[in-house]
């Protein structure tokens, strides 16, 4: 048991029979009443985002989350094969449970699959990926990193807004967290 008090981001907890992770928290001492919790939880079951207070000091269950290190390697169907580089095991996720995920996955990559007991709960990408443009417009010269952006779409399918001055072919750094373009490779 962990007390609401000792609430961290990415803590992972069991409350309502679920498995959630804590997105986000906030402790409130209001001047009239009881101090309580605000936090920002994800199932990570089925991703759903839900917002829940707690009493100060109340106790909640630690989910003990193992985290795999596997390969995706490709898609199979609406299943995608993922494969741990220790044991050779293969695990199959369906498209449904990681779609979100599929946006920033490149086939050989290396992820953690997040396991509770023996269940897969989904994929847990790295901070940030490195990705190819494959369609945008053209820079035109002149153009600044600071004059605004344009849409380009990367090998994944991910359409994201970039500065004018990239080009197809370019390599670059993208947030997984928002899905946002961050530099040039």
């Amino acid at each position: 048991m962990i007390s609401v008090n000792d609430f961290r981001t990415g803590l992972t907890i069991e409350v309502d029979n679920g498995i959630w992770r804590v997105m986000d928290f906030q402790h409130v001492k209001p001047g009239k009443g009881a101090a309580f919790v605000r936090s920002k939880l994800r199932n990570l079951r089925n991703g759903a985002v839900q917002e829940k207070t707690f009493r100060a000091g109340e106790k909640v269950a630690k989910a003990q989350i193992d985290n795999r290190k596997m390969q995706y390697l490709y898609a199979n169907g609406d299943q995608h094969v993922f494969m741990d580089n220790e044991s050779y095991e293969q695990i199959e996720l369906p498209t449904a449970s990681i779609e979100y995920e599929l946006k920033f996955l490149k086939e050989n990559m290396e992820v953690h699959i997040m396991m509770y007991n023996t269940e897969t709960l989904g994929v847990e990408l790295p901070k940030s990926v490195e990705l190819e443009v494959i369609e945008t417009e053209p820079g035109i010269k002149g153009d600044t990193a600071s004059g605004g952006s344009k849409p380009a779409k990367l090998e994944t399918g991910l359409i994201v807004q970039v500065p004018f001055f990239i080009n197809q072919g370019d390599k670059l750094i993208i947030n997984t967290d928002e899905g946002t373009y961050v530099s040039r490779a």
